[in-house]
């Protein structure tokens, strides 16, 4: 079993096809299906679902990529370790909910000091950041917290007030009961706030509508589609023009935390060093 191999099986398992594995590795399709024949005939197992549209992990094969990915992220390690200088550089894959008001502020600061890191940013709600955060495709993410995970420490970046944001100047908690709630998908700590909130109420909302981009549900709500919940600093900029409104939030709901986390176990580079103290120091 070679290293290439691992490659290969875990290009095939994230695209779910040959072509496009070998496409992405610079391979023939012939040799990419043949290493692969080959790294299941050594484990005596097969570790597909072959069907029309591509190649699907099977029991075997999720269990493969469990161990395949840590075996990466340790060879990804050594050569960190031995890398490594004292000017970062390389690449950081940072993930980040989409409102994170220090974000700019964070990444201007860290360009001026290490200009030779090429820093990657991948927009996602918090479950999601979590979960590629613990599985290695990340190197760290901001989101929504405090969190308590056994894999991941968590860095305090700030906290911000969370507003109800209607169309129309006046608003009543009962109206939900009539009023459409436009939401990000499942997974986004602003969401899991309004949720909680209406549950302890005793509230069925009337509907809700999910939206991936939050740019586009503020202008729903400027249309007067529905209502919404966000950080304060996401709409000021609606707010001056009148074109939405802007009600408080009980305590218990209204103020939502952002933290940056990272693996504890993940071998400290300098280039993420130098980002922590910057997110520490902002």
């Amino acid at each position: 079993m070679e290293l290439r191999d691992l490659l290969i099986f875990k290009s095939v398992a994230n695209h779910g096809s040959v072509s496009h594995a070998a496409k992405e590795l610079n391979y023939v399709q012939s040799n990419v299906t043949a290493r692969i024949k080959l790294l299941e005939m050594e484990l005596k197992t097969s570790l597909f679902y072959r069907h029309k549209k591509g190649m699907t992990l099977n029991a075997e094969g999720r269990k493969m990529l469990v161990y395949v990915n840590k075996i990466l992220q340790d060879v990804e390690e050594l050569k960190q370790v031995f890398l490594d200088s004292d000017s970062p550089a390389g690449t950081l894959k940072i993930g980040t909910v989409e409102t994170v008001n220090k974000l700019p502020d964070i990444l201007a600061s860290y360009y001026k000091e290490c200009p030779n890191v090429d820093l990657i940013l991948q927009a996602g709600l918090t479950e999601e950041l979590i979960k590629e955060v613990t599985e290695h495709n990340l190197d760290g993410a901001f989101i929504t917290g405090p969190i308590k995970h056994p894999l991941l420490e968590q860095y305090d970046v700030c906290n911000e007030e969370l507003v109800l944001i209607t169309p129309k100047k006046t608003f009543h908690i009962e109206e939900f009961m009539t009023t459409p709630i436009l939401m990000s998908n499942q997974g986004c700590g602003y969401r899991a706030k309004l949720e909680q909130w209406l549950k302890d109420e005793g509230l069925l909302p009337k509907r809700i509508i999910e939206f991936n981009i939050l740019e586009t549900i503020l202008k729903s709500v400027a249309i007067g589609l529905g209502a919404t919940i966000v950080p304060r600093s996401a709409v000021e900029h609606l707010t001056t023009t009148g074109k939405v409104y802007c009600h408080p939030i009980p305590d218990k709901y209204g103020i939502i935390s952002t933290v940056f986390i990272r693996r504890k176990d993940a071998y400290m580079t300098k280039s993420m060093d130098y980002f922590l103290k910057i997110v520490e120091h902002q």
